[in-house]
């Protein structure tokens, strides 16, 4: 199980973008962290028997930076560090039918992809437990698809697609820059 929470003080938007991430990908489990140490996320990893935590931080009132961490004794960061660029959210893209839950999902990776992608897509599927699967036949046992991507802008996106609609159904998200070397940012 994974533990996905908020950096202390959230926003509505923050609070909206982990509740839509919960819903998208199975096996988490939100909290409301309050005023939480990291310390204390930690402990209540190993209360509700997660191993592995995400937290979402703002930047300028948003969904600003992902953090990803496996709960070993204490929290231990785990590559990629994703800063957003921004976030759109489900509501906004109102395709997801009422009471539909999302049970299973595969990353779908296209061979065409720079490097750059296919390591993001490696590094969630090893951390998230979610298979890669390379073409439509593969995927075709799973509710959703998760898909990354490079823009017209030369920026990374990541979405969420419905099966066997394969409409989109968000959140999608345009990331700014991974930081995939993380013995700087540890204090």
């Amino acid at each position: 199980m994974i533990l996905l929470t908020t950096s202390r003080r959230p926003t509505k938007g923050i609070r909206t973008f982990c509740k839509d991430l919960s819903h998208t990908l199975p096996k988490i489990l939100r909290i409301n962290r309050g005023k939480l140490s990291l310390e204390g996320v930690a402990a209540k990893a190993l209360e509700l028997g997660a191993e592995k935590v995400v937290i979402v931080d703002r930047w300028k009132g948003g969904p600003g930076k992902i953090e990803l961490y496996r709960v070993d004794g204490g929290l231990q960061s785990t590559p990629p560090l994703i800063y957003l660029r921004s976030v759109k959210l489900r509501r906004e893209f109102q395709t997801m039918p009422k009471g539909r839950r999302i049970k299973s999902i595969a990353i779908a990776s296209s061979p065409k992809q720079p490097q750059e992608v296919g390591r993001l897509e490696k590094a969630l599927s090893e951390f998230f437990n979610i298979p890669i699967a390379s073409n439509e036949d593969e995927y075709k046992d799973y509710n959703a698809i998760m898909q990354t991507s490079i823009n017209p802008a030369g920026e990374i996106t990541t979405t969420f697609r419905l099966l066997p609609e394969n409409v989109e159904i968000g959140p999608r998200m345009r990331i700014s820059h991974l930081i995939w070397d993380l013995a700087v940012n540890e204090g």
